[in-house]
C-alpha cells in the first residue's frame, strides 16, 4: 500500500471512529429507531433518484440491508440510548468479525482454519472480560445488545457477500448506496410501534431551532461523512489491494472511538475494560487476516474478512477472493 493510499485509510479510520461521537450527540435529540431510520433516509432518497440499481439479487441486497441497517442500527442505537458508553461501543461493535468467521462456516460451508479458530477464541474471551467488567459497574443489558448488533452486521456481510458472488462486476458503491434504501421504512414503522407515531417527526421538527442544530449537525456527519466518503474511500482501497490488506486497518477504529470519547465525553475505560479491548481487537485480527482461500457451495474461492463501521466490496473474478463490506 503506498504511503498515500495508507493515509486515506488512516483518514477513514478517524471518520469512523469519530462517528460514535456523532450518533451520541443524536441520540441525546432523537428516539433510537427514529434516528436509525433518519440516517439511512437521507442518503435513501437521493439514490433511488440518481443511483442505478445494482444488477443483484433481491433476496441478497434485502439480507444486506436487514442485517447491516436495521439489526445492527436499532441494537446499537438502543443500546447507546441504554447506557453503552460510546468509546466500549465502537469496540464491541468488533464482535461483527467472528461472527462474519463463524456465519461463512455455518451458512456458506467455508472451512475454518485452526489459526481463525484460535482468533474467535481470543476475541470470544476477550468479550467476557469486558462483559464482567460491565456487570461490576452498570448493566449487562446494553453490552447484549451491542452484541447483538455485532451479530446483525455480520448477518449484512454476508448477504453483501453472496450479492457480489452473484453478480460479478457489480459496482460496489452503488451496492453499498443502495443498500440504504431497504431500512428506512421499518425502522420508521418499529419506531411508530414502540415510540410514538409522532415522537421522533415532533423531535425532527424540533431539531431545527437554535437547541436542535447539534442533532442535524450529527446527522449530516453520519450521513456524509459517517457513511458517503467513509465507505467511498474504503471501497476505492478495497478496489485496489486485497482486502486482508485493508480491512485489518478497521480494527483501529475502537481506538479512536474509545480516545474521542475519553477526550470529549470524559467517559474513562476501565483497566479491565481496556485490557478486555485489546484482547478483543487481536483476536478479531487474528481471525479475520488468517483465513486461507477455499471452496465453498457458491463455487468460489473466498477469503473471510471483516470491517466495522462502513466499508465496499472489491471488484470479483472467479477466483478472487470475496472482501466482507460493512457500514
Amino acid at each position: 500500500m503506498t504511503n498515500r493510499d495508507r493515509l486515506l485509510g488512516l483518514g477513514v479510520v478517524v471518520l469512523w471512529g469519530l462517528n460514535f461521537l456523532a450518533i451520541r450527540v443524536g441520540l441525546d435529540h432523537f428516539p433510537p429507531f427514529f434516528f436509525a431510520g433518519l440516517r439511512f433516509a437521507v442518503i435513501a432518497v437521493p439514490v433511488l433518484v440518481f443511483v442505478p440499481r445494482p444488477a443483484v439479487p433481491w433476496r441478497w441486497l434485502l439480507l444486506y440491508g436487514i442485517g447491516f441497517g436495521i439489526l445492527q442500527f436499532a441494537f446499537l442505537f438502543s443500546a447507546m440510548r441504554a447506557g453503552m458508553p460510546t468509546g466500549l461501543a465502537s469496540l464491541v461493535l468488533q464482535s461483527s468479525a467472528p461472527f462474519t468467521v463463524l456465519l461463512g462456516a455455518v451458512l456458506l460451508r467455508e472451512r475454518l482454519r485452526g489459526v481463525q479458530l484460535f482468533g474467535i477464541a481470543v476475541a470470544v474471551a476477550g468479550m467476557a472480560v469486558i462483559g464482567w467488567d460491565r456487570m461490576q459497574h452498570a448493566a449487562l443489558l446494553p453490552l447484549l445488545l451491542t452484541l447483538a448488533a455485532g451479530l446483525g452486521w455480520a448477518f449484512g456481510n454476508i448477504g453483501s457477500r453472496l450479492a457480489a458472488a452473484e453478480s460479478a462486476g457489480v459496482n460496489p458503491l452503488h451496492l453499498t448506496l443502495w443498500m440504504t434504501v431497504v431500512p428506512p421504512l421499518p425502522l420508521f414503522a418499529l419506531s411508530a410501534l414502540t415510540e410514538g407515531p409522532a415522537t421522533g417527526w415532533h423531535d425532527l421538527a424540533a431539531a431545527f431551532g437554535p437547541d436542535g442544530l447539534p442533532a442535524l449537525a450529527a446527522l449530516a456527519y453520519i450521513a456524509l461523512l459517517g457513511t458517503i466518503a467513509g465507505s467511498g474511500l474504503w471501497t476505492y482501497l478495497m478496489s485496489r489491494y486485497p482486502a486482508g490488506t485493508v480491512a485489518p486497518l478497521s480494527l483501529l477504529v475502537p481506538v479512536v472511538g474509545i480516545a474521542a470519547s475519553w477526550f470529549f465525553l470524559d467517559e474513562t475505560p476501565s483497566a479491565v475494560a481496556l485490557a478486555g479491548a485489546v484482547i478483543v481487537i487481536a483476536g478479531a485480527f487474528t481471525a479475520t487476516s488468517g483465513g486461507s482461500l477455499r471452496r465453498g457451495r457458491w463455487g468460489r474461492r473466498r477469503t473471510a474478512v471483516a470491517s466495522p463501521e462502513t466499508a465496499g466490496t472489491e471488484k470479483i473474478t472467479p477466483t478472487d477472493p470475496v472482501p466482507v463490506p460493512a457500514a
